[in-house]
């Protein structure tokens, strides 16, 4: 899957992102070919405007959306739709339509203009915490925030209180908050929520496995609040990323240990909660 998307995404995937678009492929119970891919780039390209954020940094992201939907027209169709709805309350950047094509697979059709109006009121609070820190990026998380059941006054000061934890221990402020917006999407306590991503981080470093701490922080907080606790974790953790050492471009010359821990992490996610919960979580 990984050379697949190479193989499709050579001229506009980043390093960055051919991991996550393998990660989502892999991720499927349908065998999803350079062809596939191909075709629905095609369909991309001749829906939007030439000069369309569709095009932008997260193109490989949202064709390997397309290649994955049983009516890849169809969802276009939404995620256009969805962008639209999202496009009154966000300024345009590339990653709203990374937002709106993950919303379009998540929200009924009918309920676009209220999740959309929702996500912008929520930004504007994460801004108004961090007008700094807080930029284009976030609207895919104000976006998921969107769903909750939790008031906008109770997920924004969930997400402040793991973001005072977290810079305890990391460094990296703009990791802390995207880590900070994914815990305040679970359940739980900021204590509770932050002292098990700390306890997976230790754990991992006590067997000499140094976690990232950049962009690599919003998928160890997934990690650690998997319902199969620290230690099957960690045991499962070690033995993806052993198995991916042996693969090609993830040996002595390939990426860093950090960044195949990481997507060693992202294929863990993916197994263990459709294992627990019975279907596929799109959690990139």
């Amino acid at each position: 899957n990984r050379d697949n998307a190479h193989e499709a995404f050579k001229w506009n995937g980043s390093t960055y992102l051919i991991p996550v678009c393998a990660a989502m492929l892999s991720g499927s119970k349908e065998r999803v070919n350079v062809y596939r891919l191909e075709e629905c780039k095609s369909l991309l390209k001749s829906g939007v405007g030439v000069f369309s954020n569709f095009k932008g940094n997260a193109f490989p992201a949202l064709v390997t959306q397309l290649a994955l939907d049983v009516n890849p027209q169809e969802r276009l169709r939404k995620a256009i739709l969805m962008h639209d709805m999202l496009k009154q309350y966000f300024y345009g950047s590339a990653y709203l339509p990374l937002a709106a094509m993950v919303l379009s697979g998540m929200v009924a059709e009918g309920r676009f203009s209220e999740v959309a109006e929702r996500a912008g009121r929520i930004y504007k609070k994460m801004k108004a915490e961090h007008p700094f820190l807080t930029s284009a990026e976030d609207c895919v998380y104000a976006g998921l925030m969107a769903l909750s059941g939790l008031t906008d006054e109770q997920l924004i000061q969930d997400a402040e209180n793991c973001y005072k934890l977290l810079k305890e221990e990391f460094y990296d402020a703009n990791a802390n908050q995207s880590l900070s917006h994914v815990l305040a999407l679970c359940e739980g306590s900021a204590g509770s929520k932050c002292r098990a991503v700390f306890d997976l981080y230790h754990g991992l470093r006590e067997k000499k496995y140094k976690y990232g701490i950049g962009y690599e922080l919003a998928t160890l907080g997934v990690l650690a609040l998997l319902p199969q606790g620290k230690a099957a974790v960690m045991a499962d953790l070690i033995e993806v990323d052993g198995y991916l050492s042996m693969q090609k471009g993830y040996g002595f010359f390939g990426l860093t240990k950090r960044q195949r821990l990481m997507h060693a992490g992202m294929l863990l996610v993916s197994e263990l909660l459709e294992s627990e919960c019975g279907e596929q979580k799109d959690l990139y």
